[in-house]
């Protein structure tokens, strides 16, 4: 393992630049979605479905499609974490700005509130937590999704270190790179933990 440290660190390193760069994209999409169907219905009931059908879809049966797509180069494998990390941030995040209490939207309706401003100062930060709840569930997804976007075709990070190694049966690497790899999504999944005691910290 120490001879191969220095490469062990660059490949983890790649795996989570897609991870995180997909993580935050998907993220993003998804949460930006969830306010277009919190305010239209015929929308969420138009795209909803294809969602639900992105989720069911295998993620082993997607990645060589994105291969063929975008290449074997870093974007593939960020459109894939970005995939597996879209659908639970997007439940939640409706779920959370659903979630108002009724009395809360009268109070801001007789107030004159715009639906900006109701969406800002009450939907925004009563999704939170649930948005929290799902983008821990999302982070180690991201990960997942990157590294199977590696094994189908990739020439680094740590899914191509993983199948270079099984080809020439090197076990001891194969092992290091699956704790490399499970470590820093651990970090990363505590990073998000740590975010959201900062800012959901009520």
């Amino acid at each position: 393992i120490e001879q191969n440290l220095g490469r062990l660190l660059q490949e983890t390193g790649i795996t989570m630049l897609e991870s995180v760069v997909g993580f935050l994209a998907g993220s993003a999409i998804a949460y930006l979605l969830a306010i277009i169907f919190v305010h239209s219905q015929p929308i969420q009931r138009s795209i909803y479905p294809y969602a639900i059908a992105l989720k069911s879809t295998p993620l082993i049966a997607v990645a060589p499609l994105l291969t063929l797509w975008f290449g074997n180069a870093i974007f593939s494998k960020i459109v894939m974490s970005a995939m597996v990390a879209f659908f639970p941030v997007l439940v939640n995040a409706v779920t959370g700005l659903r979630a108002v209490d009724a009395a809360m939207l009268d109070l801001m309706k007789s107030l004159s509130a715009r639906w900006w401003q109701i969406l800002t100062k009450v939907r925004i930060p009563n999704s939170l937590p649930y948005v929290f709840a799902s983008l821990k569930i999302a982070s180690s997804l991201a990960v997942v999704g990157a590294v199977i976007g590696e094994f189908t075709g990739s020439n680094q990070g740590i899914g191509h270190l993983l199948t270079t190694s099984s080809y020439y049966l090197d076990t001891p690497l194969v092992f290091a790179g699956v704790l490399f790899i499970t470590v820093a999504g651990l970090v990363f999944f505590g990073l998000v933990a740590y975010i959201e005691r900062v800012v959901v910290f009520w």
